[in-house]
């Protein structure tokens, strides 16, 4: 029997090409892809959740340099004022 006609008979015989076992395993494999897909989902929506942190701590980083840098310049021309 060449194999066309091997599936015309397993078609005509209703017999699954598939078993139980194969199944299973299928559905097996497709929850741990759907698992997969829900980490990467969440990994990524918590990525930008942590990349717009990290813009403001940066932004509240340069912020308060600049705040220091004014006061010990406001420091350094008060010394430079004071009688020796």
């Amino acid at each position: 029997m060449t194999c066309t006609n091997a599936r015309y008979y397993l078609t005509q015989r209703k017999i699954s090409l598939y078993s139980v076992s194969m199944e299973a395993e299928f559905n097996s494999l497709e929850g741990k892809v759907s698992q997969f897909a829900q980490v990467c989902e969440r990994l990524r929506a918590e990525n930008i959740e942590l990349r717009q942190q990290l813009s403001v701590a940066q932004n509240d980083a340069k912020r308060l340099a600049e705040k220091i840098d004014g006061a010990k310049a406001r420091l350094e021309s008060l010394l430079v004022r004071l009688p020796e």
